[in-house]
């Protein structure tokens, strides 16, 4: 089946292990993200219990029913019940943002594995075509030693040189099916699928330019997104232990109801049922806990300040890859210049060595070496061709480009 960049995206969105769980994490915060949680509404309880008792000197049976319907609601906590909310809701702003770094990476592992799988198959068509020259060359030694005008050695040489080259080719065939299996496995498929690749095995040769790419990562890298998310965390937290100096005001109401019935010598000696309804108010203030809530609050603020300390870390730490990405990037493009020019004068080499070799101009030796200048070169040119994929694929995720495919 025909197999594209973006189908293989879709799919390991949809099936990769690693999504699923974060997926999940995020459902559980979602899920906890409400005022319920937080304590903003009362809680109502049923209560019923039914004793019984003898008494051994009067010979007395005692039963007693009693049942309860009770609301307890905390009515003031020091703006607790606001505070723990807009911790729940960052707490879902977290694992959202973790989510979104998970999809950033799943991506980007998935742009390299598709990519990977084609430089490996480019690979093969390199060793095909050094295997197919080898063959040429056994066959003409063989055909020049039954005409008398070569001998067994240089036969016997071509035919190792053959039989190397169709080694390499039949090791790299492996290494490709490796390479589908490991895309596969990333996908989430089965592993003995076997795909039609037909994205282009080409580089974005466009250029960048620093400055904005420099912006977008500031304002839309998601692992900086996470850390602001974490001080708001940290700032919360260190409201909630300021809110520990504010007196508690709670209520509570309800209604009981009692029966008992008391027994002796098998005649009731006593009934008696009560229905109580009852409504009360209670205030709580903690005067002096020991300086608790003084270091609750003075870890809280150290904390907080631990976050900002991580935010100018995380920034200076993005912006010091994003510029070795980008010069990684520069570089890679001239690389790619210098390799296509090499490439073509080793094309041109090996194709002038061939008639070369035929005519005797130069021996068989001089020939492989040839061979392997082309082979090497080759596989130089296509490495960096996938260099350049990779640096344009690790900018795209510093920079916060891939979530925006994402929620197309």
């Amino acid at each position: 089946a025909p197999l594209t960049l973006s189908s293989a995206l879709e799919q390991s969105l949809e099936n990769n292990y690693g999504l699923k769980i974060s997926r999940a994490d995020l459902q559980v915060a979602e899920i906890n993200n409400n005022w319920g949680t937080a304590g903003r509404y009362p809680t109502i309880g049923f209560d019923a219990s039914d004793n019984n008792s003898y008494d051994l000197n009067s010979s007395a049976y005692t039963n007693r029913l009693s049942a309860g319907v009770g609301l307890n609601w905390i009515l003031f906590d020091g703006f607790r019940v606001n505070l723990t909310k807009s911790q729940l809701e960052s707490l879902e702003d977290l694992s959202s943002g973790r989510l979104a770094i998970q999809v950033e990476s799943t991506i980007e592992d998935i742009v390299l594995a598709y990519y990977g799988v084609l430089l490996q198959m480019e690979q093969l068509k390199v060793l095909e075509t050094v295997m197919r020259l080898s063959d040429d060359r056994y066959q003409y030694e063989l055909k020049k030693k039954s005409l008398g005008g070569s001998v067994t050695f240089n036969v016997l040489q071509a035919q190792n040189v053959f039989l190397t080259d169709k080694a390499n080719f039949m090791n790299q065939e492996m290494l490709v099916r490796n390479s589908i299996r490991n895309l596969n496995f990333m996908m989430g498929v089965e592993p003995s699928l076997i795909w039609e690749f037909t994205e282009a095995f080409q580089a974005d040769t466009s250029n960048f330019v620093l400055g904005d790419l420099l912006d977008k990562m500031k304002s839309d890298n998601q692992s900086l997104k996470n850390q602001y998310t974490n001080l708001l965390l940290q700032e919360n937290q260190t409201a909630l232990q300021k809110s520990n100096y504010y007196p508690s005001l709670s209520l509570g109401a309800g209604m009981d109801y009692g029966h008992t019935w008391s027994y002796s010598g098998g005649e009731q000696t006593f009934n008696n049922e009560s229905i109580t309804p009852y409504g009360n108010v209670r205030l709580s203030f903690d005067i002096y806990s020991a300086g608790v809530r003084k270091r609750g609050v003075e870890i809280a603020r150290i904390n907080e300040e631990i976050a900002k300390v991580e935010i100018d870390q995380m920034e200076h730490a993005l912006t010091n890859e994003f510029f070795n990405l980008f010069d990684f990037h520069e570089v890679r493009l001239e690389l790619l210049n210098v390799a296509n020019e090499n490439l073509e004068a080793a094309e041109l080499n090996l194709s002038i060595s061939e008639e070369k070799y035929r005519s005797g101009v130069i021996n068989s030796f001089n020939y492989r070496d040839i061979q392997l200048i082309y082979l090497n070169v080759s596989y130089q040119r296509l490495q960096a061709v996938y260099n350049l994929i990779g640096s344009k694929t690790a900018l795209t995720r510093i920079t916060g480009g891939f979530l925006a495919y994402a929620a197309e």
